[in-house]
Formats: structure tokens, C-alpha cells, sequence
């Protein structure tokens, strides 16, 4: 792709003090065909937001926008994204919250707010690499059908020194299940786990409408790769693109490793939550049914999911007794379209 060099036009100042605009300081810098905005969600990152705005600043090809949310910080967040705002030669939009509304609305409400074609989200203690917007702008340019595209990425410490496996290597993000992707199969892999980190991510705006609002009980990122993966389709790069850190004030991060112990109590309990989930996004999908071409095969898999789920919430107490219903789970093969297969199956039968 040959990128132009169009400068942007100059924005009208919001009329709301709490929102801060500014003009492109750099009208001769190169840009592409799309317009590209970055969603970036804070609350109180004085620690290390600093490193992630200078990565968008060393991208070799710049957004078109930062928009910038603030969860009512307490620290000194707001006055760093203002002072990097004075120089950044690109548009900086700065939203501070009147008060808190946690990770998933406060990423909801910058998303809503951006302008691009295509929307980049932004964790706060992040970095990117300087390829990260061009290279992941050129699949959406070769691919214009896909949805979304997202990256591996290097998994590091506080101190941005790599450590263990790729972030695709933690959540089990193996050649088998890229090749679905590949085959713009997303869902058979997302039904089972999420795979899709938002920090790696960018979507295309024109599915801004059905994802928004997001269920609070969903994370933001699971969510919208579950809703584009079920329209279009979602590409796979393998190319760690950004540095992910990893510290004690991590609000998800990586899956820790070790073995897991199982979870005690009862099975409607444990498997309400994931019920609740996959109803609102059943729900999302017959909202929008006939705006895709691909939704209405999809929200019968979707209804599958929710009938293993809802099988397994009514599992008795009683082992043995659990076996009849398990054994009915697994001839279905519903153990291994939306769940771990024979290891989800015997960990059903022997949980207390």
C-alpha cells in the first residue's frame, strides 16, 4: 500500500472544558487511506503511561487521533496526557470522567468517542513497537472484509525485560486454532476460550454500533472479538507488536501458570455468570439479525453453548449421578466444540 500525505483538517475546540483538542502540529507527515484512531482508557497510570504515549509517538505510521478517557484519576494521569497533548503532532481528545466507571465503560466511552475508520485500543502501561499501527493497518488494507485484527505479543516485567512464553503461548493460542482463524472460523475457538487480548486489537468503526453499549459483566475484549468474530472475521497476526507488561497493578493480564485447583461449590453457581454472558451476547446478535449475512448461523451456535452451560449448571452434587448427564454432554461432542474436551468432562464429574 502506498500511503498519502493528506494533512488533516483542523478540529472545532468541544465546547465541554473537560474535553482538550488540538490541531495537527504536522500536516506533512505520511498518512494512509484510513483514518485511524487510538481509544486509550486511564485511571491513575502515572507509572508508566508516560513510556506508552512516547511508543505512539515513534510509530512509523501515526494515528490520526489519540482520545484519551480518564477514570477519575487521582494521580498525576491528567496532567501528563495534557502536557504530552502541547507537542504530540497528531490530534490529542482528553476526557476526564466525573466519576468512576470502571475498565469496560470507560473503554466503551472512548470508543464511542473516536472518529477513525479504524479504532486501536490502548492500554495504559503498555508499549508498542514502531511497526505496530503500519503493519496492522496493511492487513486491513489487504484483507477488507476482516473485522478486527490482532497481534501476539512479548510478555515483560515492570522494567520491559521479557520473561517466559509469547502472550499467544499463555492463553493457549495454538497452530491449530490460528488456522481457524485463518479459515475465518474465529468463533469455533472463541466459544471454547478467549484468545484475543485488547491491548493487540484494532476493529473496524462501522461495528462500533453493535457492539456498544457493552454488558458490564463482559470484558470489553472478549466481548467485541465474540460479536466481530460472529459477523466477519477476525485475522490472526503472529508478530508480537507490542510489550505487555506485567505488575502487581495489573487489572487482568496474562493467565498465571501453574495447576489449577478445582472449584468447590455448587454447578449453577459456577456456571450462572457464563450464562448471563452468552445470553447478552445471544441477545446482541437477534438485535442485528439480518444486518449480517453470517449471524443467523452463528446465533445457533450460540444457542448450543448455552445448552452445554445450562446442562452443566444442573449437574447434581452427587458424582455418580452427574454421570448420565456428563456422558450425554460429551456424545454431543459439546465438551469439545465449547469447552476442554475429555479434561472439562472428568473435571465435571470428579469437582466437589
Amino acid at each position: 500500500m502506498t500511503p498519502g500525505e493528506d494533512a488533516l483538517p483542523k478540529r472545532k475546540a468541544d465546547d465541554d472544558p473537560a474535553v482538550l483538542e488540538k490541531e495537527d502540529l504536522a500536516p506533512n507527515i505520511v498518512r494512509g487511506s484510513n483514518r485511524l484512531s487510538i481509544a486509550l482508557a486511564t485511571y491513575n497510570g502515572e507509572r508508566y503511561l508516560g513510556e506508552q504515549l512516547e511508543s505512539l509517538l515513534h510509530q512509523t505510521r501515526l494515528p490520526d487521533e489519540l482520545v484519551v478517557f480518564d477514570d477519575a484519576s487521582t494521580d498525576s494521569t491528567p496532567a501528563i496526557v495534557r502536557e504530552f497533548a502541547k507537542a504530540a503532532p497528531f490530534p490529542v481528545r482528553f476526557q476526564i470522567n466525573a466519576e468512576r466507571l470502571g475498565s469496560t465503560r470507560n473503554f466503551e466511552a472512548a470508543i464511542r468517542a473516536c472518529s477513525g475508520d479504524i479504532i486501536f485500543l490502548c492500554d495504559q502501561d503498555d508499549v508498542w513497537y514502531p511497526d505496530k499501527i503500519a503493519r496492522m493497518e496493511e492487513r486491513f488494507t489487504e484483507d477488507p472484509e476482516a473485522g478486527a485484527v490482532f497481534t501476539d505479543a512479548d510478555v515483560v516485567d515492570q522494567d520491559l525485560r521479557p520473561f517466559g512464553p509469547h502472550l499467544w503461548d499463555t492463553v493457549r493460542f495454538k497452530q491449530k486454532d490460528q488456522a481457524r482463524f485463518a479459515a475465518h472460523d474465529a468463533l469455533s475457538v472463541l466459544l471454547r476460550r478467549p484468545v484475543v487480548t485488547g491491548a493487540t486489537m484494532a476493529f473496524r468503526s462501522s461495528y462500533r454500533e453493535l457492539i456498544l453499549p457493552m454488558p458490564e459483566i463482559w470484558i470489553h475484549d472478549a466481548w467485541i472479538s465474540l460479536l466481530i468474530g460472529a459477523v466477519s472475521h477476525l485475522v490472526a497476526l503472529p508478530v508480537p507488536l507490542i510489550a505487555y507488561r506485567q505488575h502487581s497493578a495489573n487489572q487482568i493480564g496474562i493467565p498465571r501458570r501453574g495447576r489449577r485447583r478445582l472449584r468447590r461449590g455448587s454447578f449453577v453457581l459456577m456456571y450462572s455468570p457464563a450464562i448471563r454472558c452468552f445470553e447478552e451476547l445471544r441477545e446482541r446478535l437477534l438485535k442485528f439479525n439480518g444486518c449480517f449475512p453470517e449471524s443467523e448461523r452463528h446465533i445457533t451456535r450460540l444457542e448450543a453453548k448455552l445448552v452445554f452451560l445450562r446442562a452443566r449448571s444442573q449437574f447434581p452434587p452427587k458424582r455418580w449421578r452427574r454421570l448420565p448427564r456428563a456422558l450425554r454432554e460429551l456424545v454431543a461432542l459439546r465438551y469439545h466444540r465449547y469447552a476442554k474436551g475429555i479434561g472439562s468432562f472428568l473435571g465435571d464429574l470428579w469437582r466437589h
